[in-house]
């Protein structure tokens, strides 16, 4: 999937109602794509502070160095210090994040996010903020239509705080076949985002899925 032109104020997704965006990113090949998206984000919302999260298996497939140099932040990894550290760092996201969004979210991610897992600091600052949750998955072939993928979307789907954007067709690399599915594209997900954000502070009741 790959970022398309937009000029600041055009959609819905270049109207955002936070500043601060926690970007988790997880381990699908469609993570290389995330310094193009962090380059469209600057380009369209110039306010917006973005604070990335990788995995461990998404550092695979984007360094943390570059996304340093494209966020003027110090980008962490998804796992728990190893040395005794002052302050917990789930805390601070927490605290910091007005929205998160874990772009992409392979299989197992999603899984554990619906299961309320928390076995990660990204992972329990996405189970205990009150911030608008985005989640993009990314499967491999069959993955859409798995029951067990469909049960956590349902699952993630009642929480009032969290919108699923519901993967796209694509080329899978090791069948060669369009039976893959790509996670949806970051505007997409900005701006249901955006939108879940508007109503949780309105008040108003909860949204319905993207998925």
């Amino acid at each position: 999937m790959e970022p398309r032109d937009s000029t600041p104020g055009d959609t819905a997704a270049d109207r955002l109602p936070f500043t601060r965006l926690l970007l988790v990113a997880t381990g699908s090949v469609s993570a290389s794509e995330l310094p193009s998206w962090i380059l469209w984000l600057r380009s369209t919302h110039p306010a917006l502070e973005v604070q990335t999260v990788l995995t461990p298996s998404a550092r695979r497939f984007v360094t943390p160095e570059a996304l340093n140099l494209l966020t003027s932040r110090r980008t962490l990894v998804d796992s728990w210090p190893e040395e005794p550290v002052l302050r917990a760092p789930h805390v601070d996201l927490t605290a910091w994040a007005e929205a998160v969004v874990v772009y992409p979210a392979t299989f197992s991610y999603t899984a554990r996010l619906a299961l309320g897992l928390a076995d990660s600091p990204s992972l329990l600052t996405a189970q205990c903020t009150a911030a608008p949750v985005g989640v993009a998955p990314a499967l491999p072939p069959g993955g859409a239509q798995s029951h067990a993928y469909r049960a956590h979307v349902d699952a993630l789907s009642t929480r009032p705080n969290t919108v699923v954007a519901a993967p796209v067709p694509a080329l899978s690399m090791t069948t060669g076949r369009m039976d893959s599915w790509a996670a949806a594209p970051l505007p997409d997900l900005l701006g249901a985002v955006a939108a879940l954000h508007r109503r949780l502070a309105a008040g108003r009741p909860e949204p319905e899925s993207a998925a």
